[in-house]
C-alpha cells in the first residue's frame, strides 16, 4: 500500500514539474513572438494562429528535440528555435525545406541550433523512407497534412512515428473538411479529422487530445481555403498523438 502511495505521488509531483515547464516555455514563447527577426506580417497572423496557446497545448519544453515538418518561409522556426537552441534543446527542419529557407532563415541570430535533414523530399512527393535520426521527443506540422496523397501521408507519418522517442509527441494542425466529404476542388486542401485519427492510429500512434482553439462557426467548410472572406478564418483541427 505505501508503494503505491508513493507511485501516486512521484507522478503527482512529476505531472506538476512538467505543467510548469510547459507554463514556462509558452511565456518564452510569448516573449519570442516580439522578436526582432520577426516581420510585421508575420506579426499579423499571432492572433489568428494562436501560436503560444498552441505550443502550450501540444506540450512543448524549451529543452526539448523537436521536428518540425515543411517550415516554409519560417513562421514558427523563428520564435521556437531561439527558445530550444537557448535552453539545450534543438530544432530539426525537414520536406519542403527550400533554398530560400536555408539561406534566410536558417542565417538569422539565434538560430545556431536548426538544422535540416532529409530536404531533398517535397510534400507532393514522399516515398516510403526513414529520417536520419530517430531520437525526437516532439514533430510538428502545421497545414502540410492535406498536402500529400494517402500512401504519401502515410509514408510520412510512418517515418514521423520511427523518428520519434517513446512517449514523444506529434502535434498537427490543418484546415477541417466535413465528415466524409467527398474530394473536390473546392475542398482538396481540407482533412476530415476523423481520417487523421483513423490514420494516426493505423500507424500506431495514440490519440492524445484535441483542441477547439481554432473552431470558426462561420466556415461552413465547402469553400476553398485561399477564398475571400474565408481565408485566413478556416475552421481548423488542432490534434495531439504519443509514440507508446
Amino acid at each position: 500500500m505505501k508503494v503505491i502511495v508513493l507511485l501516486v505521488g512521484m507522478m503527482l509531483v512529476s505531472s506538476q514539474l512538467l505543467a510548469a515547464d510547459v507554463a514556462a516555455t509558452r511565456a518564452k514563447i510569448e516573449q519570442n513572438l516580439l522578436g526582432s527577426i520577426r516581420g510585421d506580417a508575420e506579426r499579423a497572423r499571432d492572433a489568428n494562429r494562436k501560436p503560444a496557446e498552441a505550443l502550450e497545448f501540444f506540450g512543448l519544453q524549451d529543452n526539448m528535440k523537436v521536428l518540425e515538418i515543411s517550415p516554409a518561409t519560417g513562421y514558427w522556426t523563428k520564435f521556437v528555435a531561439p527558445i530550444l537552441c537557448n535552453n539545450g534543446g534543438e530544432l530539426v527542419v525537414s520536406v519542403g525545406v527550400n533554398n530560400s529557407f536555408k539561406n534566410d532563415v536558417m542565417t538569422l541570430p539565434g538560430l545556431n541550433c536548426v538544422t535540416a535533414i532529409n530536404d531533398s523530399i517535397a510534400l507532393n512527393n514522399i516515398p516510403p523512407f526513414q529520417f536520419e535520426t530517430d531520437d525526437f521527443d516532439m514533430v510538428l506540422t502545421f497545414w502540410n497534412l492535406h498536402n500529400p496523397n494517402v500512401e504519401m501521408r502515410a509514408n510520412m507519418n510512418q517515418a514521423i512515428f520511427d523518428a520519434l522517442k517513446p512517449g514523444g509527441i506529434y502535434g498537427t494542425v490543418d484546415h477541417t473538411r466535413r465528415h466524409n466529404q467527398p474530394t473536390s476542388r473546392a475542398v482538396g486542401r481540407r482533412l476530415d479529422p476523423v481520417l487523421v485519427i483513423k490514420e494516426m492510429l493505423d500507424i500506431g500512434f495514440e490519440f492524445v487530445d484535441f483542441s477547439g482553439m481554432h473552431y470558426h462557426p462561420e466556415d461552413d467548410l465547402a469553400q476553398e481555403v485561399g477564398a475571400p472572406g474565408v481565408q485566413g478564418n478556416t475552421d481548423r483541427f488542432v490534434l495531439k498523438f504519443r509514440k507508446p
